[in-house]
């Protein structure tokens, strides 16, 4: 039995990628990750693993990302709670360059995203206690962070609740307009 179905989307290289569960009367065993069966993450090196935990419902984290030569690949996975995730491509050329993908991941649903280099990521979390848990493809590296402004109208994220609780830094963050294409 296949641990991984792996759905593309209308984004290139953006995949939902949904978990086989091993079921009986104690509960059930997933497995989150393996490099080696799942096909998506193309060999991709594992450089960091990070796990968030959001307090508040309607919080907002986000639209991170990291320039070349840091772009990197996350499979982004909802542990506890349930999140509004938001992908944003800036990839140039892309046809969708600029749009956003948006899913709900709780850990009910035992769904990840696989987001590809060159994008934006953020969410918002639909309940208390979130827990989100990150698998990336390169490591963080400060001088080569960047972010995209949340609240920029031009992206037409369909907010399920009113956003709050975004930390200073990310509301600094350019609108999209103001920030140049990745090239990959």
């Amino acid at each position: 039995m296949a641990k991984f179905i792996e759905t593309p989307t209308n984004f290139e290289g953006l995949y939902i990628i949904e978990r086989s569960l091993n079921k009986d009367r104690r509960g059930y065993f997933e497995r989150l990750f393996c490099p080696f069966e799942l096909k998506t993450w193309r060999g991709r090196p594992v450089a960091q693993v990070n796990h968030s935990h959001t307090i508040e419902k309607g919080s907002i984290r986000g639209l991170h990302y990291q320039n070349i030569p840091h772009l990197d690949a996350k499979l982004i996975t909802c542990i506890k709670g349930q999140v509004l995730d938001i992908a944003l491509d800036l990839r140039a050329p892309s046809p969708t360059f600029g749009q956003v993908f948006v899913a709900e991941l709780s850990a009910e649903d035992h769904t990840s995203i696989l987001i590809p280099e060159g994008f934006a990521h953020g969410f918002q979390s639909l309940s208390a206690d979130v827990e989100m848990l990150y698998v990336h493809s390169e490591s963080y590296v400060p001088s080569s962070e960047a972010g995209v402004n949340v609240l920029d109208t031009t992206l037409n994220i369909p907010w399920k609740l009113q956003p709050q609780n975004i930390s200073e830094r990310d509301l600094r963050h350019p609108n999209l307009s103001e920030i140049e294409a990745i090239s990959v």
